[in-house]
């Protein structure tokens, strides 16, 4: 269970990647992931394309990592698109694969098609894909969407929290957040996640920053804020390098911080690359077990 990787004694770490469009860009995913390797995370996980377009390509890629690797493997699954059914046959299929785990999620619609609409047959929220997973498919583990800076969606705060404590009451396992650039947003969600009784490990999302102009872009869309004093930093110069280095030096202390703090495991979104992560990695004293 993904529990595991987070018990007491353990800090547990894992890398997500997002399947690539063509056969370079798979060949150049497993490069970087030979890479990542070196730091021996815990799990990987994949996401797919936007209403579920990559599905079969998410669960080869992770068949791959397990199979080269022997590292255990998560798949993103939403309920975007999907009745219960198809989403059900994803589960066997997974099941089949020997996947591990499943990162269950409501999901968004791909881009400019309006707010979420469930489909005839389908399902209106991530407790509820939760729910079918823990009843149908338990040898599952389960990991879920946490939000620091509150769903874009949700009229408040205390509401975004009541969702996730549905979803972990349906069974997830552990709660992996959303990126975010400011620890003190993340240390308030953690206690809040206390106060409403939330008990399963609280992992961190990172996502070192390489370039000013895609990072805007993904925190536009997600809602997430940069302190003011970075974004002035990666704006001093135009120059790519500059941007990469100001980025991983933010992420370095973000991490040391998050570490030292009493972070259970970190949670990398690697965008497919793996100079940055590596970079922080190198960086930071994570406490791994003896010998990693």
């Amino acid at each position: 269970m993904l529990a595991d990787f987070y018990r007491a004694g353990r800090f547990g770490l894992s890398f997500e990647f997002y399947p690539p469009k063509t056969d370079s860009g798979e060949q150049a995913l497993f490069g970087h992931l030979r890479q990542l390797m070196r730091h021996h995370p815990d799990f990987i996980t994949c996401t797919y394309g936007a209403g579920g377009s990559t599905r079969d390509k998410t669960l080869g890629i992770v068949r791959q990592v397990k199979q080269e690797y022997g590292v255990p493997v998560a798949a993103h699954l939403t309920c975007v698109g999907a009745t219960v059914g198809q989403l059900r046959d994803f589960l066997s299929q997974a099941r089949r694969e020997g996947i591990d785990a499943i990162v269950a999620l409501r999901g968004d619609p791909p881009g400019g098609q309006g707010p979420f609409r469930v489909i005839e047959g389908g399902l209106r929220y991530a407790n509820e894909l939760v729910e079918l997973i823990h009843a149908e498919f338990p040898d599952f583990g389960v990991a879920v969407a946490g939000y620091p800076e509150t769903h874009l969606e949700a009229p408040s705060p205390d509401v975004d929290l009541q969702n996730l404590k549905r979803k972990v009451d349906a069974g997830a396992h552990a709660v992996i957040t959303q990126l975010f650039y400011n620890n003190e947003d993340f240390f308030r969600f953690r206690e809040q996640c206390e106060r409403w009784k939330i008990e399963v490990p609280i992992i961190p999302g990172i996502l070192p920053i390489t370039n000013l102009a895609q990072i805007k872009r993904l925190t536009a869309m997600c809602g997430a804020r940069m302190p003011e004093a970075l974004v002035q930093a990666l704006e001093a110069h135009d120059a790519l390098d500059w941007q990469f280095q100001v980025g991983v030096d933010y992420a370095i202390a973000q991490v040391d911080e998050l570490v030292r703090y009493g972070s259970p495991g970190l949670h990398f979104y690697v965008l497919n690359k793996s100079q940055a992560t590596t970079r922080v990695m190198q960086a930071v004293d994570l406490p791994r077990f003896p010998g990693f």
